[in-house]
């Protein structure tokens, strides 16, 4: 059975970011959270007017507390403003050792307020960052950070936000990183106009994306999912352009791209032949010429590469 997720951000009385946009992504997406927030912004829709931190013991009795009892697997750390809080967080993380620590740095507010000086950086770069599983932060902010595993996104701290939220669903589902960052990336795509989709939208767009990593190896086929969602292919189409730019096929190929390297990486020597049997293509021709088009190179020189 999984454990509670622990974050220990901020909080953001707007719900844009911070522990209210972690809490609301990790129950969103099935698990529980637990939080612990390192400060108190007062903000609203025109910016932050003023911080209260949060004293460090107090931090590191709430982390504490919420580690004897419940033994996290994986913990979201957000916003830290100061070198106390810092310190108090990379100790208990020491203390308690769990297995998936993802930083989200919030480097500047929406509002481009910036949040973290240079010292704190280069104190976060020395005694966080050799801690973590990995590191998600905005492109613009990646300079400031080196990590084994970064990812950068385009858009708001946001965004940033609950993409590393939804890694950290996956992980405590028991995914692997790969496939935690692959789902995650598919479920929170960029949106470019700005426009929140409405409720049906994202919840098609959600159903239809566990539906097909549930199906994949038993359909290739976009009619059968639209049908089984109760929506035209074509208006399945327009959820898959509008939330993540791309079309419901190639997210299925992705899945399918994804389950073949999987294959071949935990079993070096199995056949082609199976892995074609295992997810449902018509011929082994058939799964060779979808990994070509999609990689460029042969099953055979995937293999020989590894």
């Amino acid at each position: 059975m999984a454990t509670p997720i622990l974050t220990i951000t901020g909080s953001d009385g707007t719900g844009g970011a911070g522990i209210q946009a972690d809490i609301r992504t990790i129950t969103g997406l099935g698990s529980e959270a637990m939080s612990v927030v390192t400060s108190i912004t007062l903000q609203n829709s025109l910016g932050i007017q003023e911080f209260y931190d949060i004293p460090a013991p107090v931090i590191e009795r709430q982390i504490d507390a919420v580690c004897d009892d419940a033994h996290p697997q994986v913990v979201k750390v957000g916003m830290i403003r100061n070198a106390a809080t810092l310190y108090a967080v990379v100790q208990c993380l020491r203390r308690h050792k769990p297995r998936w620590i993802l930083f989200s740095p919030v480097v500047c507010s929406i509002h481009e307020e910036q949040l973290m000086d240079g010292h704190l950086i280069r104190l976060l770069q020395q005694e966080l960052l050799p801690l973590c599983s990995l590191l998600v932060v905005r492109k613009r902010d990646a300079m400031h950070f080196s990590a084994q595993r970064v990812i950068e996104t385009e858009g708001t701290h946001g965004r940033c936000n609950e993409l590393c939220s939804s890694i950290a669903v996956f992980l405590n589902q028991e995914d692997s990183m790969d496939d935690a960052i692959r789902k995650a990336t598919l479920l929170v795509p960029l949106r470019q106009t700005g426009e929140e989709p409405q409720g049906r939208t994202l919840n098609l767009y959600r159903d239809f994306l566990k539906m097909q990593e549930k199906l994949c190896s038993h359909s290739h086929d976009v009619n059968y999912y639209a049908d089984r969602l109760g929506v035209s292919p074509r208006y399945l189409s327009q959820v898959t352009r509008r939330m993540a730019d791309t079309t419901p096929k190639s997210i299925i190929e992705s899945t399918l791209l994804f389950r073949i390297k999987e294959m071949l990486d935990h079993s070096p020597a199995i056949p082609f032949q199976k892995i074609a049997e295992d997810l449902d293509f018509s011929s082994q021709s058939h799964l060779s010429n979808l990994f070509k088009r999609l990689t460029g190179i042969t099953l055979s020189e995937y293999r020989r590469k590894k």
